[in-house]
């Protein structure tokens, strides 16, 4: 089950997590949690922007079509 949260507030929760291990903000009896949540924050964002990615291509490739049509 993926947790529906835009790319945005991923992105920025990720940061932030990242920002707390950085400054030796989290405990070692937060760390476990931190890093799993961490790991499910990047997995939602590398799939986001997979998809966004396929979606561009997608559009282009219409384009591309749609003016060699137009040319002949």
């Amino acid at each position: 089950m993926t947790e529906e949260i835009n790319y945005t507030d991923a992105h920025k929760e990720l940061q932030e997590i990242v920002s707390e291990m950085e400054n030796s903000e989290i405990s070692i009896d937060e760390l476990d949690t931190k890093i799993k949540r961490a790991s499910e924050l990047l997995k939602i964002c590398k799939d986001k922007l997979f998809k966004t990615e396929k979606n561009v291509q997608d559009i282009l490739e219409e384009i591309r079509n749609y003016s060699v049509d137009e040319g002949k």
